[in-house]
């Protein structure tokens, strides 16, 4: 049946039996897909039923349908039109893993970073409506980016304006017993059908003659709702709730989005669904199969920098009660699962809130603790206005472990993280480091543990070359270290790129400098470099705009060096997806790069 699909239109002609046997079928297809391409395999699993039923429903593009964080929107992706694509998802050149505008017309919002979805079609709805336009903007958002701040600011704007604006809550994190669900189904399809709006209508017009029974009448249904029903919340905002209902039974879905498509003002279906749903391993272990890899033929058997780090908070935590450690909702990814058992006093998961996160390790601070947040240098981006005012103004002692820096391949722009030099070197106060391999960082997470004030130590995604890594080694601030003596030209390598300018000295016989530090830069070694080599090379896995060769530039120009200096980094556009050997090609971050760009000069 799936091959017949091209469009969203060939749906809606089903009938119930034949979704379900469609539904499977897709179900089938992604679990067989994703093993070769990887991607985020059991929340898509959880969400074929509810895609299937919005298509049938609702008609995009007309409809928009705005997907939070977007990595759940594979179905919706098979459905209109990019099926045969799917083999190149999350591959140069390919599919992207996230919605995005110019892939599609029916991917009405672009998305990546998590709690955006609601904003985002409200924004849709109210444009609707001043256009005179009847289409439905639906927002699909999970429970945990639910826990956003910004989810929150839109339904507080949304319960205050008439939009046409449908809220799916789907909430994977708990179940329906049958008779409970049974209740739900029957209690939701009476409270979204036309007789329930009718008579609640006509109720309130009659009771807005007697306030004193108006009044006793809204409490009372308020208090029968809050007993039977978890949508207090959203009805004290403004927004009519509805569910919860089973997120995988189609006819239920169906009917109750029929019902609620033409309701004129903001409303809320909560839809219960099971995260990795029809595989059993992922239902079982959600967490492990939330996004998956390919294959790969590669034997490094190193930790990755994040598990270093991960040993580092552990072995720091032994000997210093004052350490705590920070996450929006990164546990897994940022190495933290060990220090989060062995210390759970000391650990503290936000959830998705990123800039939470970084006051409440400012109010750490200023009680004597040493906070260590872990955060994803895209992650770092939504916390910035918190980063300048509540630490670094503050001059606190706060130390920011940024992994994924630079870019990390798959997953593509929306978590590139290739900004952080250049948002973080302008801001007084702040530390910054840029470690060359796992050892490097361990001893640069030891010196920002011995100093005071903010403190950011950048790492990428991956693993290093190095194994060993344990030690209590400091490194003095601001000192590069010097790896490879040679003439005429001088390579400025900051942070990862140290194995490509090693590479690219041995060709050039030219001297290599791991800079270490962002900031405080060594001025001294450069003026030195400057004075004995005929030009610089600077690289770095950061836009150049801004960045550390910018640094580099603006040292040259204050002191007025007599030196030629090439910027080696990325430029001045939004990155691609692809693998980071692929990506690194792309944008020159190479050996062979680096070696014309010292011949050009």
């Amino acid at each position: 049946m799936l091959s017949d699909i091209q469009n969203p239109s060939d749906i809606k002609h089903l009938d119930f039996d034949q979704l379900q046997q469609l539904a499977d079928e897709i179900r089938e297809f992604l679990i067989g897909s994703l093993k070769k391409t990887g991607g985020h395999l059991a929340p898509n699993l959880g969400t074929i039923e509810l895609t299937l039923a919005m298509h049938y429903v609702f008609d995009t593009p007309d409809d928009s349908f705005v997907w939070d964080v977007g990595h759940q929107a594979y179905t919706h992706k098979i459905l209109t039109g990019r099926k045969e694509q799917m083999s190149t998802l999350r591959q140069k050149g390919g599919l992207s893993g996230f919605t995005k505008m110019s892939e599609s017309e029916h991917d009405a919002f672009g998305a990546g970073h998590s709690s955006t979805s609601i904003s985002a079609a409200l924004g849709i709805a109210l444009a609707n409506k001043l256009n005179q336009s009847n289409n439905t903007a639906i927002a699909i958002i999970g429970d945990g980016a639910l826990t956003g701040g910004m989810a929150f600011e839109a339904m507080n704007h949304a319960g205050d304006v008439d939009a046409n604006l449908l809220i799916v809550l789907n909430d994977n994190d708990m179940s329906i017993s049958k008779n409970v669900g049974a209740l739900n189904k029957y209690l939701t399809r009476l409270i979204s059908g036309k007789l329930y709006s009718t008579m609640k209508t006509k109720s309130l017009k009659l009771l807005e003659r007697i306030p004193r029974i108006q009044e006793f009448a809204k409490r009372s249904e308020e208090h029968l709702k809050g007993m039977i029903l978890p949508g207090t919340l959203f009805e004290e905002l403004g927004i009519d709730y509805f569910g919860p209902i089973d997120g995988h039974d189609i006819p239920t879905l169906i009917k109750t989005l029929q019902n609620l498509k033409s309701r004129p003002k903001s409303r809320l279906l909560h839809i219960i669904t099971t995260k990795g749903k029809g595989l059993e391993s992922a239902e079982k272990d959600p967490i492990k199969f939330h996004g998956i890899t390919p294959p790969s033929s590669s034997s490094n058997s190193f930790p990755s920098y994040s598990q270093v780090f991960g040993r580092w908070l552990c072995d720091t935590a032994a000997s210093d009660e004052r350490l705590v450690g920070i996450t929006p909702a990164m546990c897994e990814g940022s190495g933290m699962v060990e220090f989060s058992t062995s210390y759970p006093e000391r650990y503290f998961d936000v959830a998705i809130a990123e800039q939470h996160a970084i006051t409440l390790a400012g109010g750490m601070a200023t009680k004597s603790l040493k906070p260590v947040v872990a955060i994803y240098s895209t992650f770092l981006q939504r916390g910035y206005d918190q980063f300048i005012h509540d630490i670094s103004l503050q001059n606190l002692n706060v130390i920011f472990a940024i992994d994924r820096a630079g870019l990390v391949g798959a997953d593509g722009a929306t978590h590139a993280g290739v900004f952080d030099l250049s948002f973080l070197r302008c801001i007084p106060n702040v530390v910054i480091m840029a470690p060359s391999s796992s050892k490097e960082m361990y001893e640069q997470l030891n010196t920002a543990f011995s100093l005071e004030g903010p403190v950011c130590i950048r790492f990428p995604r991956g693993k290093s070359e190095i194994e060993s890594y344990a030690c209590d080694t400091l490194q003095e601030i601001g000192k590069a270290n010097i790896v490879r003596e040679g003439f005429d030209v001088a390579i400025l390598s900051f942070g990862a790129m140290l194995s490509q300018a090693l590479e690219a000295g041995e060709i050039l016989d030219a001297t290599v400098v791991d800079m270490r530090f962002v900031k405080p830069l060594d001025e001294t070694l450069v003026s030195e470099l400057a004075a004995s080599h005929k030009n610089l090379i600077s690289i770095e896995d950061n836009v150049v705009s801004g960045g550390a060769g910018c640094a580099v530039a603006e040292f040259i120009h204050k002191d007025k060096l007599n030196i030629d200096l090439n910027i080696i980094g990325l430029p001045d556009v939004f990155g691609e997806h692809g693998s980071q050997e692929e990506l690194y090609e792309l944008y020159g971050l190479t050996v062979d790069n680096i070696v014309k760009q010292a011949s050009n000069l």
